[in-house]
């Protein structure tokens, strides 16, 4: 196996010890436990974000025919199949919301405002949900909403500064769908795709007590200098919000989160630590990278370089090499008018810092197999990278400053395709590194 096939062997192990389904089914037991303890007379289902199939399937296998209806929310390529009537699929836009995300949450609404106290709704939530379960606010149209999250996105906005917008100008996040199902009680089961697993930005936290404010949010648009650009309608709702005018979303003293239970079954720690042991089993020494990976993603890319010299600096003359392993995820601020993601910009960057260094290899890609908006999940990249796609004459320079990290990648035989996995924890980083 040559470096390229270890770093992509070492990416699927991580992508393994994350699947849904099986995360889910290790929850069986509290998932009967809580449709005993009722007993309840109703089980409905919740699922969306890019693991929803996986999660969906999980539920309905572990409590059979007592699940009587259901509603989930997927990323357009993400469900494989309709084969259970009980369970109305729709595929919806990401990042970007869009109507049929709007439809989908309208069904996903009525299905909690049916509940009663004797109900259990189980839901799964997975990365992409903020997309996915979309219901702007009253007063707030879809397209306004859109066109915020893309001036967020552009403006290099991180998820928890996304996230803390998004559930204000929401009908449905920052707890608001764990207040349309009260009385009914609430079992989340969670695929983290956020750093340090915060059950308040997962999502934007739908069954979770709010930890942010309309003045957060806010903030946010004032940060980005974005007050003039956004949406009239979102801002003026923000301001409303601010002043008291437009209650808060339910906080962690609502009873109703008494009636609630959110859970993490899966994480990017989880996929990392999965990558590390399979370094082992190939022979491989594995160096895990304490700190999350974050900030602009050509400087974490370069950042990512510099680390690996300086630990091949201390094993020269050892003959042996090492393993470097990382997760989180970065952002990309627009400036230009090319295609990528973050991980090929990740990548791209890093090939320029390693340019001709032999001994290098690194793989960057997103844990969902998707990578911005390309067909990419990122890419491999070496010593050797920048030269190809010079041959192919290209200038890697030029394509980082228009973010067009896909062109060059693409050129040069770099990028890494996967297909949606199924599963969604944020971005891997495998570097091989030969002393």
């Amino acid at each position: 196996m040559d470096e390229k096939g270890r770093v992509i062997d070492i990416y699927n192990a991580a992508i393994a010890a994350v699947d849904p389904y099986r995360a889910v089914m290790g929850q069986r037991e509290v998932i009967l436990d809580a449709y005993r303890e009722g007993p309840s007379t109703t089980l409905c289902v919740i699922g969306f974000g890019k693991a929803a199939q996986g999660m969906v399937r999980a539920v309905l296998d572990i409590v059979g025919d007592k699940a009587s209806r259901g509603v989930a929310i997927t990323k357009y390529g993400h469900w494989a199949d309709r084969g259970e009537d009980r369970i109305r699929v729709y595929e919806a836009g990401h990042p970007i919301p869009d109507e049929n995300g709007v439809k989908a949450t309208r069904q996903a609404i009525a299905l909690a405002r049916s509940l009663d106290e004797k109900s259990l709704l189980v839901c799964l939530i997975s990365g992409g949900g903020s997309a996915l379960l979309v219901a702007p606010a009253p007063g707030i149209l879809l397209a306004e909403k859109q066109r915020t999250i893309d001036l967020l996105l552009r403006a290099g906005a991180d998820i928890h500064e996304l996230n803390a917008v998004r559930k204000h100008i929401s009908a449905v996040k920052g707890g608001r769908l764990a207040q349309i199902a009260y009385p009914a009680r609430v079992v989340s089961l969670i695929l983290s795709d956020v750093i340090d697993d915060r059950l308040d930005i997962i999502a934007s936290g739908p069954t979770v007590p709010d930890e942010t404010t309309y003045a957060d949010a806010l903030g946010v648009i004032e940060k980005h200098r974005l007050r003039d650009e956004a949406p009239r309608k979102v801002y003026d709702h923000l301001v409303e919000g601010r002043q008291g005018r437009i209650p808060e979303a339910p906080g962690k003293d609502d009873p109703l989160f008494d009636r609630v239970t959110n859970t993490i079954v899966g994480s990017n720690r989880q996929a990392l630590e999965a990558a590390a042991t399979r370094c082992g089993h190939l022979g491989i020494d594995a160096v895990k990278i304490d700190r999350p990976i974050r900030g602009e993603a050509r400087d974490a890319g370069r950042w990512l370089v510099s680390e690996a010299r300086k630990m091949l600096k201390d094993r020269k003359g050892t003959g042996k090499g090492l393993c470097l392993i990382s997760g989180g995820e970065t952002t990309v601020t627009v400036r230009g008018r090319g295609r990528g993601g973050r991980n090929m910009e990740l990548a791209l960057a890093a090939a320029i810092e390693m340019e001709g260094t032999e001994g290098m290899t690194l793989l960057s890609a997103g844990t969902d197999g998707t990578d911005g908006p390309t067909d990419a999940a990122g890419a491999i990249v070496d010593g050797r990278s920048v030269g190809r796609g010079r041959e192919a004459g290209l200038d890697p320079g030029t394509c980082l400053s228009n973010n067009d990290s896909y062109s060059f990648l693409r050129a040069g035989g770099d990028l890494f395709k996967t297909g949606p996995t199924g599963t969604n924890v944020m971005d891997i980083e495998v570097m091989l590194l030969s002393a």
